[in-house]
């Protein structure tokens, strides 16, 4: 169902965005420190917080409210 896909998308996001800041150089940690590049979202998507998944699922419901304003269908095979 669609909350299905919602959350996979989330959790990919997620993914994407912490491999690129680990490729920057950013590493864990408990309370985010740009000068020394830690951030203490870099943990596995489902260890964060619903506060910060939120922000995913927000971006992922628009990713699909878009794909179906452009006529797309989305079905589970």
């Amino acid at each position: 169902d669609l909350l299905e896909l919602r959350e996979a998308i989330a959790e990919n996001a997620h993914d994407v965005w912490a491999v690129a800041r680990m490729k920057e150089g950013w590493t864990y940690g408990k309370v985010r420190d740009d000068a020394n590049k830690k951030h203490p979202d870099l943990i596995p998507y489902s260890a964060l917080p619903d506060s910060e998944k939120e922000y995913d699922r927000l971006m992922a419901l628009d990713t699909i409210k878009l794909v179906k304003q452009l006529g797309f269908t989305i079905s589970k095979d």
